[in-house]
Protein backbone atom coordinates (compact mmCIF):
# COMPACT_ATOMS: atom_id res chain seq x y z
CA UNK A 1 0.00 0.00 0.00
CA UNK A 2 1.10 3.58 -0.58
CA UNK A 3 1.80 5.74 2.43
CA UNK A 4 -1.05 7.97 3.62
CA UNK A 5 0.34 11.50 3.48
CA UNK A 6 -2.98 13.31 3.14
CA UNK A 7 -3.35 16.77 4.64
CA UNK A 8 -5.35 16.62 7.91
CA UNK A 9 -8.38 18.28 6.26
CA UNK A 10 -8.23 15.86 3.33
CA UNK A 11 -7.73 12.95 5.71
CA UNK A 12 -10.84 13.90 7.68
CA UNK A 13 -12.83 14.25 4.45
CA UNK A 14 -11.63 10.82 3.32
CA UNK A 15 -12.82 9.31 6.60
CA UNK A 16 -16.20 11.00 6.26
CA UNK A 17 -16.58 9.89 2.63
CA UNK A 18 -15.62 6.32 3.53
CA UNK A 19 -18.32 6.28 6.22
CA UNK A 20 -21.01 7.81 4.00
CA UNK A 21 -20.35 5.50 1.04
CA UNK A 22 -19.74 2.44 3.19
CA UNK A 23 -23.03 2.78 5.08
CA UNK A 24 -25.18 3.44 1.98
CA UNK A 25 -27.49 0.74 0.66
CA UNK A 26 -26.87 2.03 -2.88
CA UNK A 27 -24.60 4.58 -4.51
CA UNK A 28 -24.71 6.58 -7.74
CA UNK A 29 -21.35 7.42 -9.32
CA UNK A 30 -20.89 10.16 -11.92
CA UNK A 31 -18.10 12.05 -13.63
CA UNK A 32 -18.06 15.18 -15.77
CA UNK A 33 -19.38 15.68 -19.28
CA UNK A 34 -17.11 14.41 -22.08
CA UNK A 35 -15.00 12.49 -19.56
CA UNK A 36 -11.24 12.14 -19.90
CA UNK A 37 -9.06 9.30 -18.65
CA UNK A 38 -8.89 10.55 -15.07
CA UNK A 39 -12.64 11.09 -14.78
CA UNK A 40 -13.58 7.74 -16.32
CA UNK A 41 -10.78 5.82 -14.64
CA UNK A 42 -11.44 7.09 -11.13
CA UNK A 43 -15.20 6.51 -11.41
CA UNK A 44 -14.89 3.03 -12.89
CA UNK A 45 -12.29 2.00 -10.31
CA UNK A 46 -14.72 2.80 -7.50
CA UNK A 47 -17.50 1.05 -9.41
CA UNK A 48 -15.40 -2.13 -9.70
CA UNK A 49 -14.44 -2.32 -6.02
CA UNK A 50 -18.00 -1.61 -4.85
CA UNK A 51 -19.45 -4.29 -7.14
CA UNK A 52 -16.81 -6.77 -6.02
CA UNK A 53 -17.91 -6.11 -2.44
CA UNK A 54 -21.55 -6.80 -3.41
CA UNK A 55 -22.52 -3.15 -3.00
CA UNK A 56 -25.26 -1.68 -5.22
CA UNK A 57 -23.57 0.86 -7.49
CA UNK A 58 -24.76 2.73 -10.60
CA UNK A 59 -22.23 4.59 -12.75
CA UNK A 60 -22.82 7.09 -15.54
CA UNK A 61 -21.84 10.44 -17.03
CA UNK A 62 -23.81 13.24 -18.70
CA UNK A 63 -25.04 13.36 -22.27
CA UNK A 64 -23.71 12.99 -24.87
CA UNK A 65 -23.26 9.47 -23.55
CA UNK A 66 -20.27 8.60 -25.75
CA UNK A 67 -16.80 7.42 -24.72
CA UNK A 68 -13.79 8.58 -26.76
CA UNK A 69 -12.32 5.71 -28.84
CA UNK A 70 -8.94 5.68 -27.09
CA UNK A 71 -10.63 4.60 -23.83
CA UNK A 72 -12.36 1.69 -25.55
CA UNK A 73 -10.65 -1.09 -23.60
CA UNK A 74 -11.06 0.42 -20.16
CA UNK A 75 -12.65 -2.32 -18.03
CA UNK A 76 -16.25 -1.62 -17.09
CA UNK A 77 -17.45 0.59 -19.92
CA UNK A 78 -20.14 -2.01 -20.55
CA UNK A 79 -21.33 -1.54 -16.96
CA UNK A 80 -22.13 2.17 -17.42
CA UNK A 81 -25.78 3.18 -17.77
CA UNK A 82 -27.30 5.98 -19.80
CA UNK A 83 -27.85 9.10 -17.66
CA UNK A 84 -31.60 8.76 -18.17
CA UNK A 85 -31.48 5.44 -16.29
CA UNK A 86 -29.77 6.85 -13.18
CA UNK A 87 -31.95 6.92 -10.01
CA UNK A 88 -33.29 10.45 -9.69
CA UNK A 89 -33.08 10.76 -5.88
CA UNK A 90 -30.08 8.66 -4.80
CA UNK A 91 -29.28 7.99 -1.17
CA UNK A 92 -25.64 8.82 -1.91
CA UNK A 93 -24.08 10.25 -5.06
CA UNK A 94 -20.34 10.49 -5.68
CA UNK A 95 -18.83 12.75 -8.34
CA UNK A 96 -15.35 12.34 -9.79
CA UNK A 97 -13.05 14.98 -11.29
CA UNK A 98 -15.98 17.38 -11.49
CA UNK A 99 -15.26 20.99 -10.51
CA UNK A 100 -18.82 22.34 -10.41
CA UNK A 101 -22.43 21.12 -10.61
CA UNK A 102 -22.73 22.49 -14.16
CA UNK A 103 -20.12 19.97 -15.32
CA UNK A 104 -22.64 17.22 -14.49
CA UNK A 105 -24.91 18.32 -17.34
CA UNK A 106 -28.20 16.42 -17.28
CA UNK A 107 -27.13 14.68 -14.05
CA UNK A 108 -26.98 17.97 -12.14
CA UNK A 109 -30.60 17.59 -10.88
CA UNK A 110 -29.71 14.12 -9.58
CA UNK A 111 -26.83 15.59 -7.59
CA UNK A 112 -29.11 18.27 -6.18
CA UNK A 113 -31.61 15.61 -5.03
CA UNK A 114 -29.03 13.29 -3.45
CA UNK A 115 -29.25 12.62 0.28
CA UNK A 116 -25.46 12.93 0.49
CA UNK A 117 -23.24 14.29 -2.28
CA UNK A 118 -19.58 13.25 -2.10
CA UNK A 119 -17.27 15.30 -4.32
CA UNK A 120 -13.89 13.72 -5.14
CA UNK A 121 -11.37 15.80 -7.04
CA UNK A 122 -7.82 17.13 -7.15
CA UNK A 123 -8.43 20.51 -8.77
CA UNK A 124 -7.79 23.55 -6.58
CA UNK A 125 -10.54 25.35 -8.52
CA UNK A 126 -13.21 22.85 -7.38
CA UNK A 127 -16.20 24.70 -5.91
CA UNK A 128 -16.69 22.20 -3.07
CA UNK A 129 -20.38 21.79 -3.89
CA UNK A 130 -20.94 18.55 -2.00
CA UNK A 131 -22.05 17.68 1.51
CA UNK A 132 -18.69 15.87 1.72
CA UNK A 133 -15.78 17.34 -0.26
CA UNK A 134 -12.64 15.27 -0.73
CA UNK A 135 -10.46 17.70 -2.68
CA UNK A 136 -6.71 17.17 -2.64
CA UNK A 137 -4.84 19.69 -4.85
CA UNK A 138 -1.58 17.95 -4.01
CA UNK A 139 -2.76 14.71 -5.63
CA UNK A 140 -1.56 14.01 -9.16
CA UNK A 141 -4.98 12.78 -10.27
CA UNK A 142 -8.48 12.20 -9.03
CA UNK A 143 -7.63 8.51 -9.38
CA UNK A 144 -4.95 9.01 -6.71
CA UNK A 145 -7.60 10.35 -4.33
CA UNK A 146 -9.91 7.44 -5.14
CA UNK A 147 -7.09 5.03 -4.36
CA UNK A 148 -6.78 6.57 -0.88
CA UNK A 149 -10.55 6.38 -0.41
CA UNK A 150 -10.65 2.71 -1.39
CA UNK A 151 -7.99 2.02 1.23
CA UNK A 152 -9.96 3.96 3.86
CA UNK A 153 -13.02 1.86 3.06
CA UNK A 154 -11.02 -1.31 3.59
CA UNK A 155 -11.93 -2.62 0.13
CA UNK A 156 -9.41 -4.67 -1.85
CA UNK A 157 -8.24 -3.60 -5.27
CA UNK A 158 -8.83 -5.94 -8.19
CA UNK A 159 -7.30 -6.01 -11.66
CA UNK A 160 -10.16 -4.10 -13.28
CA UNK A 161 -9.91 -1.28 -10.75
CA UNK A 162 -6.12 -1.22 -11.04
CA UNK A 163 -6.25 -0.80 -14.82
CA UNK A 164 -8.73 2.06 -14.42
CA UNK A 165 -6.64 3.79 -11.75
CA UNK A 166 -3.49 3.40 -13.83
CA UNK A 167 -5.31 4.99 -16.78
CA UNK A 168 -6.35 7.90 -14.56
CA UNK A 169 -2.81 8.33 -13.27
CA UNK A 170 -0.98 8.08 -16.59
CA UNK A 171 -3.43 10.46 -18.30
CA UNK A 172 -3.32 13.21 -15.69
CA UNK A 173 0.46 13.09 -15.28
CA UNK A 174 0.99 13.22 -19.04
CA UNK A 175 2.69 9.83 -19.05
CA UNK A 176 4.62 10.82 -15.92
CA UNK A 177 5.98 14.00 -17.52
CA UNK A 178 4.05 16.75 -15.72
CA UNK A 179 5.27 18.59 -12.63
CA UNK A 180 2.80 16.61 -10.51
CA UNK A 181 4.92 13.49 -11.02
CA UNK A 182 6.76 12.60 -7.81
CA UNK A 183 7.85 9.59 -5.77
CA UNK A 184 4.28 8.94 -4.57
CA UNK A 185 3.08 8.80 -8.17
CA UNK A 186 5.67 6.20 -9.07
CA UNK A 187 4.92 4.21 -5.92
CA UNK A 188 1.22 4.12 -6.82
CA UNK A 189 2.07 3.13 -10.41
CA UNK A 190 4.28 0.33 -9.07
CA UNK A 191 1.44 -0.97 -6.90
CA UNK A 192 -1.05 -0.86 -9.76
CA UNK A 193 1.09 -2.60 -12.39
CA UNK A 194 1.44 -5.54 -10.03
CA UNK A 195 -2.15 -6.34 -11.04
CA UNK A 196 -0.93 -7.17 -14.55
CA UNK A 197 -1.86 -3.80 -16.07
CA UNK A 198 -1.17 -3.95 -19.85
CA UNK A 199 1.12 -0.90 -19.78
CA UNK A 200 2.41 -1.11 -23.35
CA UNK A 201 -0.98 -1.69 -24.97
CA UNK A 202 -2.65 0.99 -22.84
CA UNK A 203 0.02 3.57 -23.65
CA UNK A 204 -0.37 3.01 -27.37
CA UNK A 205 -4.17 3.15 -27.25
CA UNK A 206 -4.29 6.22 -25.03
CA UNK A 207 -1.58 8.33 -26.63
CA UNK A 208 -0.26 6.97 -29.91
CA UNK A 209 -3.12 5.55 -31.99
CA UNK A 210 -4.76 8.05 -34.34
CA UNK A 211 -6.74 7.82 -37.53
CA UNK A 212 -5.02 9.18 -40.62
CA UNK A 213 -7.80 11.80 -40.82
CA UNK A 214 -6.70 13.19 -37.45
CA UNK A 215 -3.06 13.34 -38.58
CA UNK A 216 -4.13 15.42 -41.58
CA UNK A 217 -6.10 17.76 -39.31
CA UNK A 218 -3.10 17.94 -36.96
CA UNK A 219 -0.84 19.02 -39.81
CA UNK A 220 -3.32 21.70 -40.83
CA UNK A 221 -3.72 22.98 -37.25
CA UNK A 222 0.06 23.18 -36.76
CA UNK A 223 0.46 25.03 -40.04
CA UNK A 224 -1.94 27.68 -38.74
CA UNK A 225 -0.43 27.83 -35.24
CA UNK A 226 0.74 31.27 -34.12
CA UNK A 227 3.79 31.90 -31.95
CA UNK A 228 4.09 35.18 -30.06
CA UNK A 229 7.75 35.05 -28.98
CA UNK A 230 7.75 38.13 -26.77
CA UNK A 231 4.91 36.62 -24.73
CA UNK A 232 6.26 33.06 -24.90
CA UNK A 233 2.79 32.02 -26.04
CA UNK A 234 1.74 29.66 -28.83
CA UNK A 235 -1.79 28.85 -29.91
CA UNK A 236 -3.91 27.30 -32.60
CA UNK A 237 -7.61 26.75 -33.20
CA UNK A 238 -9.66 23.94 -34.69
CA UNK A 239 -12.91 25.34 -35.98
CA UNK A 240 -16.13 23.52 -36.74
CA UNK A 241 -15.36 23.62 -40.46
CA UNK A 242 -12.05 21.82 -39.81
CA UNK A 243 -13.79 18.99 -37.98
CA UNK A 244 -16.25 18.69 -40.86
CA UNK A 245 -13.61 18.93 -43.59
CA UNK A 246 -11.38 16.21 -42.14
CA UNK A 247 -14.29 14.13 -40.71
CA UNK A 248 -12.74 14.18 -37.24
CA UNK A 249 -14.56 14.22 -33.90
CA UNK A 250 -13.85 16.64 -31.07
CA UNK A 251 -12.59 13.86 -28.79
CA UNK A 252 -9.92 12.88 -31.30
CA UNK A 253 -8.04 16.17 -30.95
CA UNK A 254 -7.58 15.89 -27.20
CA UNK A 255 -3.84 15.27 -27.62
CA UNK A 256 -3.20 18.26 -29.91
CA UNK A 257 -2.29 20.45 -26.94
CA UNK A 258 0.50 18.04 -25.99
CA UNK A 259 2.04 18.45 -29.44
CA UNK A 260 1.80 22.24 -29.36
CA UNK A 261 3.32 22.50 -25.87
CA UNK A 262 6.59 21.14 -27.27
CA UNK A 263 7.32 24.56 -28.77
CA UNK A 264 10.67 25.53 -27.25
CA UNK A 265 10.07 29.27 -27.67
CA UNK A 266 6.89 29.19 -25.57
CA UNK A 267 6.08 28.28 -21.98
CA UNK A 268 2.29 28.52 -22.43
CA UNK A 269 0.36 26.67 -25.13
CA UNK A 270 -3.31 27.00 -26.01
CA UNK A 271 -5.68 25.05 -28.23
CA UNK A 272 -9.20 26.28 -28.96
CA UNK A 273 -11.74 23.76 -30.28
CA UNK A 274 -15.05 24.95 -31.68
CA UNK A 275 -17.84 22.58 -30.71
CA UNK A 276 -21.07 23.89 -32.29
CA UNK A 277 -21.67 27.24 -30.51
CA UNK A 278 -19.10 26.64 -27.76
CA UNK A 279 -15.34 27.07 -27.94
CA UNK A 280 -13.49 24.71 -25.61
CA UNK A 281 -10.12 26.09 -24.52
CA UNK A 282 -7.18 24.03 -23.25
CA UNK A 283 -4.15 25.68 -21.64
CA UNK A 284 -0.80 24.18 -20.68
CA UNK A 285 2.10 25.83 -18.87
CA UNK A 286 5.68 24.81 -18.20
CA UNK A 287 5.33 26.48 -14.81
CA UNK A 288 6.37 30.13 -15.06
CA UNK A 289 2.75 31.22 -15.59
CA UNK A 290 -0.21 29.87 -13.62
CA UNK A 291 -2.78 29.03 -16.31
CA UNK A 292 -5.35 28.10 -13.66
CA UNK A 293 -5.70 31.81 -12.92
CA UNK A 294 -6.25 32.51 -16.61
CA UNK A 295 -8.95 29.83 -16.79
CA UNK A 296 -10.64 31.00 -13.58
CA UNK A 297 -10.81 34.56 -14.96
CA UNK A 298 -12.90 33.06 -17.77
CA UNK A 299 -15.12 30.94 -15.52
CA UNK A 300 -13.10 27.73 -15.84
CA UNK A 301 -10.50 26.03 -13.69
CA UNK A 302 -7.75 23.46 -13.41
CA UNK A 303 -4.14 23.48 -12.19
CA UNK A 304 -1.13 25.75 -12.46
CA UNK A 305 0.17 23.62 -15.33
CA UNK A 306 -3.07 22.54 -17.03
CA UNK A 307 -6.41 24.33 -17.13
CA UNK A 308 -9.34 25.10 -19.36
CA UNK A 309 -12.62 26.91 -19.88
CA UNK A 310 -15.45 27.37 -22.37
CA UNK A 311 -16.73 30.45 -24.17
CA UNK A 312 -19.29 31.38 -26.80
CA UNK A 313 -17.22 34.32 -28.08
CA UNK A 314 -15.27 34.42 -31.35
CA UNK A 315 -11.86 32.73 -31.27
CA UNK A 316 -9.86 35.91 -31.84
CA UNK A 317 -11.59 37.66 -28.93
CA UNK A 318 -10.93 34.73 -26.63
CA UNK A 319 -7.24 34.66 -27.57
CA UNK A 320 -6.93 38.41 -26.98
CA UNK A 321 -8.35 37.99 -23.48
CA UNK A 322 -6.08 35.02 -22.73
CA UNK A 323 -3.03 37.09 -23.69
CA UNK A 324 -4.25 39.93 -21.48
CA UNK A 325 -4.78 37.59 -18.53
CA UNK A 326 -1.34 36.06 -19.08
CA UNK A 327 0.32 39.47 -19.06
CA UNK A 328 -1.38 40.22 -15.73
CA UNK A 329 -0.35 36.87 -14.26
CA UNK A 330 3.26 37.30 -15.38
CA UNK A 331 3.40 40.89 -14.13
CA UNK A 332 2.20 39.84 -10.71
CA UNK A 333 4.79 37.08 -10.57
CA UNK A 334 2.10 34.54 -9.63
Amino acid sequence: MTADRAHPDVSAALDRAATVIGSASSVVLACHVKPDGDALGSMLAMHHVLRAADRVSTASFPSPFVVAPHYREMPGLDLLVDPSAVPREPEVMVTFDCGSPARLGDLEPVAAAAGELVVIDHHLSNRAFGSVNVIDPDAASTGSVVHQLIERMGLPLNRQAAVCLYTALVCDTGRFQYESTNAEVFELARELVEFDVPVTRLSRQLFEEHRFAYLRLLGDALTRAELIPEERFVWTAVRRRDFDHFAVDLDEVEGLIDILRRTVEADVACVLKQDLDVVRVSLRSLGDADVRQVAEAEGGGGHRYAAGFESTDPVDEIVARIRSHLREVRASGR
